[in-house]
């Protein structure tokens, strides 16, 4: 997977469900679009649970 940020993955996410959404792309094109979009969840999932933890550190060293 291409290294991406939070705000790219998620853009490039949109991306992905606007073509998925046209109904327009091959099968063999469908599988890479749904293997991609599979990764970037689950980046987006992590990050977001990495930057809550470190939230509640911060808040717990007040």
């Amino acid at each position: 997977m291409k290294e991406y940020n939070y705000t790219q993955a998620m853009q490039r996410l949109e991306a992905i469900l606007a073509q998925l959404e046209e109904g327009t792309s091959s099968v063999d094109t469908l599988s890479e679009l749904v293997k991609e979009a599979t990764e970037l969840v689950a980046y987006c999932r992590e990050k977001l649970r990495t930057t809550e933890e470190e939230v509640q550190k911060a808040f717990e060293g007040l």
